[in-house]
């Protein structure tokens, strides 16, 4: 084991599936140099910034026997390709009668922190969750998100990596062998007694600090991170909360139709795991606002460690 980057483990990640597959290659109108010293231009293509044909172009060749990955960069430049992500690669396999298979790997970066204002700060990636067809992965440290994209690669299927910007910096253990990680199991990041945080990537370290300064105070806390939004492990959840009888989903995407709402309805209309709730099921997400410039501002609108904290107490330890 080496402690590496979140960024880091994605280059690691796609080195090592392009070494063992020689169909797997890579398009982003930013070409990682890595990648191109090793591979060369024709497998690691710098493309034109046009990601509706970087989209379509990557159905195209999963169709004929290649392995795609695309990396759109931020989520916000994906939406100039919504008709292929929407009509084409979510439903094509349905389309064609199952008869064809469509391996791609979409890449995007969510979220905010980084001061890059309201177009490129955001976290959408519930409005890809309401579509049939496609996977998904939303990993929250390096070890989680090199162990993901490796299997989503190897994945039959299309599959969105959803990453967050803030984390690229942050760091982890990760083994220098080969390990891939099965899409559809989620995490117990760390095992409490008295409420369970689904937390969704940054807000995944943001409820472990949380619960780090709650054992103080002697309440015990699970945290429990999806790290695939599709398809949910619903079976962890529902398990963590008939133990702790309380449930707080932390997210920094705005609540209205999102992945918080998802995973409380999930948890909640299973009869064994609604009987075992000792108090209300609550939503800690991100203001439905666009996300400000201010420093400030943009740290008011995102969940943090402390409203977390405060979230948390409410629930445990309701005012008469």
């Amino acid at each position: 084991m080496r402690e590496i980057t979140y960024a880091q483990a994605s280059l690691e990640a796609f080195a090592e599936e392009m070494r063992r597959d020689p169909k797997v290659f890579h398009m982003s109108t930013d070409a990682p140099q890595p990648l191109v010293k090793e591979f060369g231009p024709t497998r690691v293509r710098a493309t034109p910034i046009a990601e509706s044909a970087l989209t379509g172009m990557a159905i195209g060749a999963a169709g004929s026997g290649y392995r795609p990955i695309v990396d759109w960069r931020m989520v916000t430049f994906c939406f100039v390709a919504m008709d292929q992500i929407v009509n084409q690669a979510a439903k094509i396999h349905y389309m064609f009668g199952g008869q064809a298979k469509f391996p791609i790997l979409y890449r995007a970066s969510v979220g905010g922190g980084t001061r890059l204002a309201a177009q490129h700060s955001q976290s959408p990636y519930s409005m890809f969750m309401n579509l049939a067809g496609l996977k998904m992965i939303l990993p929250s440290t390096p070890y989680d998100l090199k162990g993901l994209l490796k299997s989503a690669i190897r994945d039959d299927n299309p599959v969105i990596a959803f990453e967050a910007t803030r984390l690229f910096g942050t760091k982890g253990m990760v083994p220098e062998e080969d390990y891939t990680l099965p899409l559809g199991k989620a995490d117990i990041k760390r095992e409490g007694k008295d409420i369970t945080i689904v937390a969704l990537a940054w807000a995944v370290h943001e409820s472990l600090a949380a619960a780090e300064a709650l054992a103080a105070e002697g309440i015990s806390v699970e945290v429990i991170d999806p790290r695939t939004l599709v398809p949910m492990d619903v079976a962890t959840i529902r398990a963590s909360v008939r133990k702790t009888g309380r449930l707080l989903v932390a997210d920094e995407a705005g609540p209205t139709c999102g992945a918080a709402a998802e995973i409380s309805a999930l948890a909640t209309e299973d009869p064994a795991t609604f009987a075992c709730l000792r108090g209300p099921v609550k939503r800690l997400c991100g203001l439905q606002v666009p996300i400000p410039y201010s420093p400030g501002m943009e740290d008011f609108v995102f969940p943090d460690r402390q409203k977390i904290a405060a979230a948390v107490r409410e629930l445990v330890r309701p005012k008469s």
